[in-house]
């Protein structure tokens, strides 16, 4: 296959859908460069016609990668499964691939996109603790009931996939939400398995080139 320059990642540093796609690249140990994209900048550097032209839903992340422009962050790790198997980050066996979906399309589809940003501005001020706590919760409940029947080492099973990719940021985002954690042991002992991990913390929030220098204190 011909590669066509190095990816590039439109990102935020906080981002949970950026996060698990710094994920996915760092353990298929594929380079590439970031592009940042401020969500708070001058009302959100996302919408404005230019980064509308890369992704019409202004969000990210958004990846450009041999010639095209992906959006949505499962759709842009799947891509890089199916065109860089090795390193694969989808088990063989159809069942545990099965069981790897389950758990991405609840965090990525059922909790994420109730606490992200664009809802929390509409919620309030006010209630967007409250609202963020409820949905995470009641997220992060569906995710410990099936880890609790496919979790090995991580997610599913003893080898590294998407799953993990994604619960790593919604652990974070929870603890951001002062959720309390305490009904959900798998998730955490998985999350305390990845969080030194190099490319896991490669790919955190700390770690990325617009992080500002107050969040790392």
């Amino acid at each position: 296959m011909s590669i066509i320059g190095k990816p590039v990642l439109y990102s935020y540093w906080r981002s949970s859908c950026s996060w698990r796609v710094r994920i996915a690249l760092n353990l298929k140990e594929i380079p590439y460069d970031i592009k940042p994209v401020s969500l708070v900048k001058g009302g959100g550097e996302q919408h404005c016609n230019e980064f509308r032209e890369i992704n019409p839903m202004e969000q990210v992340p958004a990846l450009q990668i041999d010639g095209h422009t992906l959006i949505e962050s499962l759709n842009i790790m799947h891509y890089l499964e199916e065109t860089r198997p090795q390193r694969a980050l989808m088990p063989q066996d159809v069942h545990k691939r099965a069981k790897v979906r389950e758990i991405c399309e609840v965090i990525a589809t059922g909790v994420q996109p109730l606490q992200n940003l664009t809802v929390l501005i509409y919620v309030g001020e006010e209630k967007k603790k409250e609202w963020a706590q409820h949905w995470i919760t009641r997220g992060l409940r569906a995710v410990e009931k099936l880890l609790s029947s496919c979790a090995g080492k991580y997610c599913v099973g003893d080898e590294l996939t998407l799953a993990d990719c994604c619960l790593v940021p919604q652990v974070f985002n929870a603890r951001r939400f002062h959720v309390d954690l305490r009904p959900f042991p798998i998730a955490l002992r998985i999350d305390r398995e990845l969080e030194n991990h190099p490319a896991f913390r490669a790919a955190h929030p700390s770690s990325q080139p617009d992080c500002p220098p107050e969040a790392t204190k």
